[in-house]
């Protein structure tokens, strides 16, 4: 086995064709237009042209990716296909174990360990054919919304380079955004996937809480944690999810049948309260859209919602602190400062505390479940910002100066809270071209449901 870091560099190569989809890919592999080994090779190039300026990669498993490439081309040759993603080339964040290789989460803190053995839901992707590229940076420890802290060094968002990919799985957006693997696998704890796959371009999935396996998983709060696909487009994540669902804690959910005419419910008061005036722009834009295409958009409200954030802190910091406390004990000073700051302030979070916030999260459960009764996903932006530069702490919104991760946490931790799958569409960009993002909530247990809505509204969104 080789594993290669990939350095940092200066210069930006942005040449040489987009990847296909999953579903061209298969079709190419099926008729003999393409092969395995082919798709693994375009996927190293990307990453050696790019990844020296973005560092979407901590490790790539170059010389493994190869083999398994031409494992997958004799296999189908001798009329063996290995499953649904056979010859798929995907990254995974590198919070999740993968046989042999060390499970960072982009701390020092994690030096010397080594999985013996992958995570279940990555079992389940290579069941079903896939070819692991490598491991993908991360905010450390998953406990940050920007990318920027990590043992080995920040990612960059592929669109301008000065700005954070998202948080915390920024590498696995940007290596999906950069052409550098067809998908990716990342963790959602309060928007972990939804948050970069925003800031990047890239469609991203939190599925029901519990529908997928988080063994294998570095925790940070586990009645939070997620693991999910991020992708260029809702089909090929609905291709992952499906993949990753056989190896989980329920089967994957279908469609059960589209309706005529789509009702989305749109929680304005809160949700859309304090949003970058491009993002209300890019958002707006995409409701008239959606409705030109046929949808009904009904407002409709979550009346504790200015009660999430106080929620998902106490639940979030006690249990990350809980999480780490022996790990902080024995190796704090291997700890990002931000990163141990962080998760040292939940030892102030008392038992009381965190009892109320269950209690709330019971309610808001409710709240979201009763906004969806009459429609059949809800909408609402992703991010309430563009991605901002790399260290900024703060930025204005109107005549308001707010803290980062507060805002970028803002319109996604709730479904961390309640459980309900939540993917996230691209739906348009600012003025200086970075992305905006649209986020469709669905009923807990249908996943593959609101999957079947996204990849519905996808074109109305996108524009």
């Amino acid at each position: 086995m080789t594993v290669i870091r990939v350095p940092g560099g200066p210069g930006r190569d942005t040449t040489g064709p987009a990847l296909p989809t999953i579903a061209d890919a298969a079709a190419r592999l099926r008729d003999g237009r393409t092969t395995a080994v082919e798709l693994v090779e375009r996927c190293l190039d990307a990453i050696a042209r790019r990844d020296g300026e973005l560092n979407a990669f901590i490790a790539v498993t170059a010389d493994d990716a190869r083999a398994a490439a031409e494992q997958a081309d004799r296999a189908r040759e001798a009329g063996r296909p290995l499953g649904p993603l056979h010859g798929i080339p995907v990254s995974v964040k590198d919070l999740l174990d993968l046989r042999g290789l060390p499970t960072t989460a982009a701390s020092r803190a994690r030096a010397g360990h080594r999985a013996a053995a992958d995570a279940p839901a990555l079992a389940a992707l290579r069941r079903a054919g896939a070819i692991f590229l490598g491991k993908c940076n991360l905010h450390e420890f998953a406990f940050g919304t920007t990318g920027a802290d990590s043992a080995f060094g920040p990612t960059r968002n592929p669109h301008a380079p000065a700005h954070v990919a998202g948080g915390s799985s920024g590498g696995s957006a940007v290596s999906v955004a950069a052409g550098m693997a067809l998908a990716s696998v990342g963790t959602d704890t309060g928007g972990s996937i939804r948050i970069p796959a925003a800031a990047c371009g890239v469609v991203g999935l939190k599925p029901t809480f519990g529908e997928l396996l988080c063994d294998g998983v570095v925790p940070l709060a586990p009645t939070l944690d997620h693991v999910g696909p991020l992708g260029p487009t809702v089909d090929d994540v609905a291709a992952v999810y499906r993949a990753l669902a056989a190896g989980g804690a329920a089967a994957a959910t279908e469609d059960g049948g589209l309706p005529a005419t789509i009702r989305t419910g749109l929680p304005r008061r809160y949700f859309l309260d304090l949003l970058d005036p491009a993002v209300r722009a890019a958002f707006e834009a995409a409701l008239d859209r959606l409705r030109n295409d046929g949808a009904e958009i009904a407002t409709v409200d979550v009346p504790h919602a200015p009660e999430i954030p106080r929620t998902y802190r106490h639940t979030q910091l006690r249990e990350a602190y809980a999480a780490h406390a022996a790990t902080l004990a024995a190796r704090g000073n291997d700890y990002s400062p931000a990163v141990r700051r962080r998760l040292e302030l939940g030892r102030s979070v008392s038992r009381a505390d965190y009892a109320r916030a269950q209690e709330m999260r019971e309610t808001l459960r409710g709240e979201v479940d009763a906004a969806l009764a009459g429609c059949h996903a809800l909408l609402l932006p992703t991010l309430a910002i563009p991605a901002p530069r790399l260290g900024a702490e703060e930025v204005a919104v109107g005549d308001r100066t707010v803290d980062v991760r507060s805002l970028t946490l803002r319109l996604t931790q709730l479904f961390n809270l309640t459980g309900h799958p939540a993917v996230s569409i691209p739906c348009g960009t600012t003025p200086d071209a970075l992305p905006c993002a649209a986020q469709l909530v669905g009923r807990r247990g249908a996943t593959g449901r609101l999957l079947a809505l996204a990849a519905r509204c996808e074109d109305a969104l996108r524009g």
